[in-house]
């Protein structure tokens, strides 16, 4: 939600979307931040959470211990969660299926 809004999004509000308390949001924001998700907060009225603008985008490699682990993750998630869930899972499912030429959508 925060990639496809392009703005600062309220916690209540990203809470409301995902069907959890904004404390919730918070928590789990702050966990993505811990973990190196440039998340940028801020607090008070105007506050809330974005993401900066990237100005391109980095190519990524996994191994198969990594496409496995995030394949856990999001299995854990529910794989059609959210339109990204089920995009991600997709795209991980495909990586590891040379015979498919989809992977790299």
């Amino acid at each position: 939600m925060l990639h496809r809004r392009g703005e600062r999004v309220s916690f209540r509000e990203l809470g409301d979307w995902f069907g959890v308390s904004h404390r919730t949001i918070a928590r789990d924001v702050e966990r993505l931040r811990h973990s190196g998700v440039p998340i940028d907060v801020r607090a008070g009225r105007r506050g809330g959470a974005r993401l900066p603008s990237l100005i391109r985008r980095a190519d990524l490699s996994f191994d198969i211990a990594e496409v496995a682990a995030l394949m856990s993750s999001l299995a854990a998630l529910g794989p059609t969660a959210s339109e990204s869930a089920a995009s991600a899972m997709h795209k991980l499912v495909a990586a590891l299926n040379p015979d498919r030429g989809d992977a790299a959508e």
